[in-house]
């Protein structure tokens, strides 16, 4: 099989159902940005982090790819089985940031990204996840999302984040605090 097909040389793509939209269409923006985030996470993961750490961002992956099959398919017309999210996806991610959060000392400032190159690439992640959740709850406006979708997006950027700085903690990095100018 070969990777081109030369279908989408006109700007138009197919969704999974064959319906044909083009490819600024918001569905496809959408899943664009979930697939931008599994490539920040890939980067996350190729960095000294803990074989844990490595093992359950993996599993993100996987569940992002679930959610950009999803978000690929016409809701009104795919036929297709796909692989879905389920709440215990979330449960995971939560109980993840209850772990880390133990170990951390309490937040009371807002935090600027950064502190070292992995720490940084969760930051970006962090955002590109924001991004995503947020066209997934505008594409919900207008067709139909999974609900599980959006709240797995929102957990994962609070994981995300919380990640950032269980890695500053577990590398005596300390934490870029924002102490506003007055």
């Amino acid at each position: 099989m070969k990777i081109y097909t030369k279908t989408g040389d006109k700007g138009y793509t197919s969704l999974i159902g064959g319906t044909r939209v083009p490819k600024h269409h918001l569905r496809i923006d959408t899943y664009g940005t979930v697939d931008e985030l599994n490539s920040y996470i890939g980067m996350i993961r190729d960095n000294e982090i803990t074989p844990d750490q490595k093992a359950f961002l993996k599993e993100i992956q996987d569940r992002l790819f679930t959610i950009g099959s999803s978000l690929a398919s016409d809701p009104e017309k795919s036929k297709m089985k796909i692989p879905d999210l389920h709440t215990s996806d979330i449960g995971l991610l939560e109980q993840q940031i209850d772990r880390m959060t133990e170990a951390l000392p309490e937040l009371h400032h807002f935090i600027l990204p950064g502190g070292s190159q992995v720490v940084s690439f969760c930051h970006i992640a962090r955002c590109v996840c924001r991004r995503a959740e947020r066209l997934c709850v505008h594409l919900a406006e207008i067709s139909f999302v999974d609900e599980e979708i959006i709240i797995y997006l929102n957990r994962l950027s609070d994981f995300l984040f919380v990640l950032a700085r269980k890695l500053c903690y577990d590398g005596k990095i300390p934490e870029n605090q924002w102490v506003p100018r007055m």
